[in-house]
């Protein structure tokens, strides 16, 4: 680093120009705060892109009244929640560090506007209750008219909750794995140790959930794992799977609900996440 970048070095720069690298080396060395606060204004600017990333990405499982700008607001905060955290030289991507505790941030910011009807909450966890008991039963992935039967519905009244949970947007692999009975979240970033834990048991035990979740995706249907793969994995939006699938995008949200319906009563069944009523 030259005399002019070292920490604490009484010159105004324009740190917005300055390589990741060089920032996050000045940000952990300076410690005086008006010049710190400068640098952190300057890594905000660099990685405010994944924020609106992020929010473009959850809009799609959302509702229409949730408000875009809101959802950008709630993942700033979780994005200098980010670079406060952060721990350069530990061999992770700030991006991937930061990523979920930007969307972590916005779920948290919409779940405490309470939009999404108790009623809607509930008729989630009846039918995670219904797909886990008839999977436990059958021994396999089931069908929908085994789930209707369990539920005492027909297929169709089946179809209309799943669409109206859909629709609800409260489901979300990478976002949420359960609604504990105060109504918080519990994510895999939650449910598994510190990812930054030097402890080589913690980091055993993350990977060793990380590992059920992929057994779990693994055994769902073709056609909801090819979702969870092409919307998580390859990261495409609804309507481009809906192209690929030759289907609706309103389709597509059905498909990725019940996939999720099933990773979470399949997961239900783990240490990791207790089956809760309300």
């Amino acid at each position: 680093m030259s005399v002019a970048l070292r920490a604490g070095a009484d010159v105004d720069l324009p740190f917005e120009a300055l390589p990741a690298d060089t920032l996050w080396e000045l940000y952990v060395a300076e410690k005086d705060e008006k010049r710190r606060g400068k640098i952190r204004d300057a890594l905000i600017a660099r990685y405010v892109p994944l924020v609106k990333i992020a929010a473009g990405r959850m809009m799609m499982n959302l509702p229409q009244w949730v408000d875009y700008d809101d959802l950008v607001g709630y993942g700033t905060l979780g994005l200098l929640d980010a670079i406060g955290r952060f721990q350069p030289g530990r061999g992770v991507k700030f991006e991937t560090f930061a990523f979920m505790r930007i969307k972590g941030a916005m779920l948290d910011g919409v779940r405490s506007s309470d939009w999404v009807p108790r009623s809607v909450r509930d008729k989630a966890r009846r039918l995670e209750e219904a797909f886990s008991k008839v999977e436990q039963q059958k021994g396999r992935s089931a069908s929908d008219a085994e789930v209707a039967e369990a539920l005492g519905m027909s297929v169709d009244e089946l179809a209309a909750a799943i669409a109206e949970v859909s629709r609800g947007g409260i489901l979300s692999l990478d976002e949420i794995l359960d609604i504990d009975d105060e109504g918080g979240t519990v994510t895999i970033l939650g449910l598994s140790p510190d990812p930054d834990s030097p402890d080589p048991a913690v980091r055993y035990e993350r990977e060793e959930l990380l590992n059920r979740l992929a057994d779990a995706i693994d055994e769902l249907p073709e056609r909801e794992r090819l979702v969870i793969a092409l919307y998580y994995y390859e990261e495409l939006t609804v309507k481009e799977i809906g192209s690929i699938l030759g289907v609706s995008e309103s389709r597509v949200s059905q498909i990725h609900t019940r996939a999720l319906l099933r990773l979470r009563s399949r997961l239900a069944g783990e240490a990791y996440i207790g089956s809760r009523t309300p």
